[in-house]
């Protein structure tokens, strides 16, 4: 194949399979939102199925429905049929996955579903085969032709398919008003946990370890206080302690452009007015967005009385692997 036979067939894969999955909103009917209804009402798991490609677009499947708040597991039918079969409860749903609606290791399933007394949904590419007609909802994910040339290889109808799950993850999410908050407690590690529940309280410098000068300490002091503390940068508070301004390694550059007669000034003269602040209670990642917005490295936390009770530095959020997009 030349190079411009392999971006053609590239784009009719692509095509092939965008038509399928546009064909697919005729199949959002009555019978997908009986589904939803029947799921969310269910007090047990949702038990996806399927052999081949069809078990491995379910294990997504049930990977998308457990992060979004809907119970799931993958069973695999051969191991069903020798043991696994345990693991399904009376309350639980199936749906099975099929292309031809004759898979044969599900049909051999299906007894012992109805011994059980679970609903079954089939995702069937056959809407009128023997699957179909134990099931009591089926949902159509059928397609006109495989990408695969020979209409061999599972390829269009494992998109329909794994696309007709989100559909029914996103509605049910959807149904059981499941928030950001719901989506961060199921998802506690790495930077997508960490950016929707990490709050600035748990990460903020406080304490001693704040880099604090009043208004009238010398230029010196608060160069003192901003290297000690290395932060490159020091609040400035007033005599009650109320954040009146900021001074950041910056603001010392520009001052010596300016002027060497640096003798008598005091942090009042040299700080930045009105410091962008944050309360303690915003999460990590909003801070960030602050930082990104305003072009700053710091910001200080204050409290009611917008006295500073922590700061957030911006490489300690990079470290944490946050990103504000």
């Amino acid at each position: 194949m030349t190079s411009e036979q392999i971006i053609a067939k590239g784009k009719e894969v692509i095509r092939i399979e965008g038509e399928a999955i546009l064909n697919l909103i005729d199949s959002i009917d009555k019978n997908f939102a009986q589904a939803v209804e029947m799921i969310f009402n269910s007090h047990g798991r949702v038990v996806f199925t399927g052999m081949g490609k069809s078990g491995i677009i379910a294990r997504k499947i049930v990977a998308t429905l457990n992060s979004t708040g809907t119970a799931a597991i993958f069973m695999h039918p051969t191991d069903a049929l020798h043991g696994d079969l345990g693991m399904v409860r009376k309350n639980d749903i199936v749906i099975l996955i099929s292309k031809s609606g004759h898979t044969e290791e599900l049909l051999q399933l299906i007894p012992m579903f109805k011994r059980i007394n679970v609903s079954i949904i089939g995702m069937l590419g056959e809407t009128d085969s023997k699957l179909a007609k134990e099931c009591d909802i089926v949902l159509n994910v059928s397609v006109k032709e495989e990408a695969c040339p020979l209409d061999l290889a599972p390829t269009t109808s494992t998109t329909v398919a794994l696309v007709l799950g989100d559909a029914l993850a996103i509605a049910l999410l959807e149904k059981r008003g499941f928030t950001v908050e719901d989506f961060a407690m199921l998802h506690p590690g790495g930077s997508l946990g960490k950016r929707l529940s990490l709050k600035i309280e748990e990460i903020m410098i406080a304490g001693k370890d704040i880099p604090i000068v009043e208004e009238k300490s010398s230029l010196k002091d608060s160069i003192l206080m901003i290297t000690s503390k290395r932060l490159g940068a020091t609040c400035v508070v007033n005599s009650e302690g109320i954040l009146t301004g900021i001074i950041t390694d910056g603001d010392l550059r520009r001052l010596l452009e300016k002027t060497l007669d640096i003798k008598n000034l005091t942090a009042k003269d040299i700080m930045t007015k009105k410091p962008k602040t944050i309360n303690k209670d915003f999460l990590a990642s909003f801070a960030l967005q602050q930082m990104e917005n305003f072009n700053i490295t710091s910001i200080v936390v204050v409290d009611k009385l917008n006295k500073p009770e922590g700061i957030v530095h911006l490489h300690d959020l990079v470290k944490l692997g946050l990103q504000s997009r």
